[in-house]
């Protein structure tokens, strides 16, 4: 089918696997590696400790986000404002908005690398994602990408001796080793 749109999303199977739209492309994934989830439940984890202090907005792990009728994705974790989670909330509980950081975990294929490095890159960037870290479980190192005049441009790589911190989470810091800790 050429053009999906979220509307044929709910005639797919309620299985294990991710289904995504794209630019009106249709990707599908299974259930991500035990590796994968491992570590968005670290990062998820020492985030939540923050934001559960700061009250300034909310952590989720797997969230669906509709940008439009044919952008509808589901990225590992993010982190939304209060103000903008009370606004943009459909009946269903997908996100309608972009939220301000977007993180996700590579997984090891090549499309799925190309996919997140890429078409998800300039997709969270047209649609006003702040921040984009990109998580490599392989390499153990994670990009950061920020908005910068108006498009999401790599600010720097973190490795396992970094620290990550972000403007966008006041007081925020965590040990890059302690998220590829098992």
């Amino acid at each position: 089918m050429d053009n999906w749109t979220i509307g044929e999303l709910e005639g797919l199977p309620d299985n294990s696997n991710r289904y995504e739209i794209i630019d009106g492309d249709l990707f599908v994934t299974r259930a991500p590696h035990l590796d994968h989830q491992d570590i968005a439940g670290n990062i998820y984890a020492e985030s939540r400790n923050w934001s559960r202090k700061k009250q300034l907005g909310k952590l989720f792990m797997t969230p669906g986000i509709i940008f439009s009728e044919t952008d509808a994705v589901i990225p590992d974790v993010i982190w939304i404002s209060y103000k903008k989670l009370d606004k943009f909330t459909d009946e269903s509980g997908h996100l309608t908005v972009a939220p301000e950081l977007i993180i996700e975990v590579l997984s090891t294929s090549e499309k799925n690398i190309k996919r997140d490095r890429q078409t998800k890159l300039k997709l969270y960037s047209i649609h006003g994602v702040c921040e984009y870290w990109i998580i490599d479980r392989q390499q153990q190192l994670i990009e950061v990408y920020r908005r910068d005049q108006g498009i999401l441009k790599k600010a720097m790589t973190l490795y396992e001796t970094d620290q990550l911190t972000s403007p966008l989470l006041p007081e925020f810091f965590c040990n890059i080793k302690d998220i590829f800790d098992n």
